[in-house]
């Protein structure tokens, strides 16, 4: 198995919603979507990832923060 690793890149702003999606997935207790643990795995790992970048989800106005988050994510041009 290769040790390459995959970079993807993010604006801080999709990283936000990316990381409350995420979380929110991970904290379902039937998750029909998901089909094998390793799946599962990487969900747990791409949250504790973002999680240590984000400073914004240990803050009190988070819901604030993650709703301009999502604002300027909706208007970005493709």
């Amino acid at each position: 198995m290769s040790n390459d690793k995959f970079v993807l890149q993010f604006t801080h702003e999709e990283a936000l919603v990316l990381f409350d999606w995420i979380s929110r997935l991970n904290e379902l207790e039937d998750s029909s979507t998901i089909q094998d643990q390793a799946e599962k795995r990487i969900l747990w790992d791409i949250e504790s990832m973002l999680e240590r970048s984000l400073p914004e989800v240990l803050d009190p106005d988070y819901e604030s923060q993650l709703a301009a988050a999502r604002e300027k994510v909706r208007d970005l041009e493709a």
